[in-house]
């Protein structure tokens, strides 16, 4: 993911920590963390009370903010900033066509779509978003994957391209720092970007990377301690048990991060990508191929037909059993991926020098679209073809996280496969926390490539502290704990973003391409209207239609010159 950088000279400054940004940030983990060992039960009451009142209040807003960046990158891809290059004008881009679209595949998969691959289309082909299709229906089947697409394909990919390109085209094309803050330089100047209303940026962006990769822990941490049950290496899940996966996981990707082995870290993405794909076509293989098959362009479809309706769809368009569904869907994704957004936008933006705004918002959404709907195609698939032949009843077989190893039981050679579940999530929060620690690390230190090692350990511990806090304080429905805390954090962060399209916005019409374009067609709109109102011919010269016959002159009188 995050590209770590050669360690510094002996005689190179030490990167500084932002004194403010980083106590006020650690100051509100340790009093979060307080709270929760001290009163988990109270905490998760708090979280909850907070998640309906935001739903009640303010769910319309992350609804119309969510569709409204996949328009607003829609439109930027489209219209003339588009052409403008994230460096200079005749930048070439740092990685060629097919390395840059490995690494957005890489950034594509991830513990998420190992978590809800099989759980979220057989959540809707079970229980149907409310007031829309029959449960268990073949129209269900459609409002599942559309519903699961919704979630997973346009609208977080144009969240995190809200961030990436605002980093990228500031860093690269206007020379800034690689902080949040810096892309408001449009709209507070170059001083106001380091007052106090920037470094409150700053501080939303770290709270929000933190709690977004804390989630990603311990969904991560349910899914394997599920594993390691379903393969019979213990007999029970207990906050113990939990505790102890979040402690090894932690332990290694703060090692991981602070050892400052790039190239490890960039092997081990690379096995992890070969491991998924290979899973994913074993599961293709021996599952139900043809289901499989048939249900890509049957999802895409109904994708597409459904897309307004499920963009509309919110408290006031139903009861309150709609508002519990988009509180536990709907709305926890779109603040999950708004808490990635300064983690994801911040890799994409480093991957990406020398594209053009257009390469860059089409790379972006389209490639991990394909990849989410293969992926859920392919396990989605599975599961319902599974659910509805009446051979396994994978919903009533546990939680989100147990019915994946359902599926695998029901294949060949389960323990193995199993296995490889298990190692596959592990590494892929071990990357991806990697490149979230040295992220926070650069926010701390005022963008530096390469924070301190001390500031890299603190944020992976954490991250680590945080996730388990999430998980006491869901009590017996620890993921419910995970979604309301989540959404709290990613609530200011949002405003942040909307914001930050008008930022972008207002930089882009003063960019110099841009300017040099608009001169040329004012230059030529001269050219073609003076052309317009010259007149064919000379006053003084006879047309050719209605040339009068040559005369004789008048005496003394000199006779015409011809051409």
């Amino acid at each position: 993911m995050e590209e770590q950088p050669a360690s510094p000279s002996p005689g190179a400054a030490r990167p500084a920590t932002d004194r403010v940004i980083f106590g006020v940030t650690a100051l509100l983990v340790l009093f979060f963390l307080g709270w929760g060992i001290a009163s988990p039960v109270t905490l998760g009451t708090f979280a909850e009370a907070g998640l309906r009142w935001a739903v009640d209040g303010i769910g319309w807003g992350f609804a119309l903010a969510a569709t409204g960046f996949v328009v607003f990158v829609g439109w930027l891809a489209l219209s003339r900033y588009g052409a403008i290059p994230l460096g200079g004008d005749d930048e070439q881009p740092e990685f060629h066509t097919l390395s840059w679209i490995a690494m957005m595949f890489i950034a594509g998969m991830g513990i998420g779509l190992m978590f809800f691959g099989v759980a979220e289309p057989l959540a809707h082909y079970v229980q149907p978003p409310p007031e829309t299709v029959p449960p268990l229906s073949q129209a269900a089947v459609r409002t599942s994957f559309a519903t699961t697409l919704f979630h997973w394909a346009l609208h977080p990919w144009a969240i995190y391209a809200v961030v990436g390109l605002a980093i990228a085209y500031g860093a690269f094309r206007r020379g800034r720092r690689q902080m949040i803050s810096s892309t408001f330089v449009p709209l507070l100047g170059r001083r106001g970007a380091v007052t106090p209303l920037g470094k409150v940026i700053d501080i939303l962006a770290l709270l929000a990377t933190l709690f977004g990769s804390s989630a990603s822990l311990g969904i991560g941490t349910l899914q394997i301690s599920s594993g390691m049950r379903s393969a019979g290496w213990i007999d029970a899940v207990g906050t113990p048990v939990l505790v102890l996966i979040i402690g090894v996981l932690t332990i290694c990707f703060v090692a991981s991060a602070a050892s400052g082995v790039a190239r490890g870290i960039q092997w081990l993405s690379g096995i992890n990508v070969v491991l998924a794909a290979l899973l994913a076509l074993f599961v293709l293989i021996t599952g139900p191929s043809v289901f499989i098959l048939s249900l890509i362009p049957t999802s895409v479809g109904s994708y597409v037909s459904d897309f307004a309706e499920m963009a509309a769809r919110s408290g006031a368009t139903g009861s309150e059993a709609v508002d519990e569904w988009l509180s536990s869907w709907t709305i926890f994704y779109w603040a999950w991926w708004i808490s990635w957004a300064p983690f994801v936008g911040t890799f994409l933006a480093r991957i990406s020098r020398g594209r053009t705004i257009r390469q860059f918002i089409g790379g972006v959404l389209l490639v991990p679209s394909a990849v989410s709907v293969a992926w859920f195609a392919i396990f989605g698939g599975t599961a319902i073809d599974l659910q509805r032949g009446g051979a396994v009843d994978v919903a009533g077989s546990g939680n989100e996280e147990v019915q994946i190893f359902t599926v695998i039981r029901a294949l060949p050679i389960p323990t193995v496969i199993t296995v490889l579940v298990i190692v596959l999530v592990a590494i892929f929060f071990v990357t991806g926390a990697d490149s979230a620690s040295l992220v926070m690390g650069k926010f701390s230190q005022r963008g530096t490539i390469s924070p301190r090692k001390w500031m890299i350990v603190f944020w992976g511990v954490a991250t680590g502290s945080v996730a388990a806090i999430m998980l006491m304080s869901g009590g017996d429905h620890a993921l419910e704990g995970i979604q309301n805390l989540t959404f709290l954090a990613s609530v200011p962060f949002a405003l942040v973003m909307v914001l930050m399209c008008v930022a972008l916005t207002k930089d882009l019409r003063t960019d110099s391409l841009i300017h040099r374009r608009e001169r040329a067609e004012q230059i030529l709109a001269k050219l073609v209207d003076a052309d317009e109102h010259e007149p064919a011919h000379r006053d003084d010269e006879p047309r050719d239609n209605d040339a009068e016959p040559p005369r004789t002159p008048p005496r003394g009188e000199n006779p015409p010159e011809h051409d």
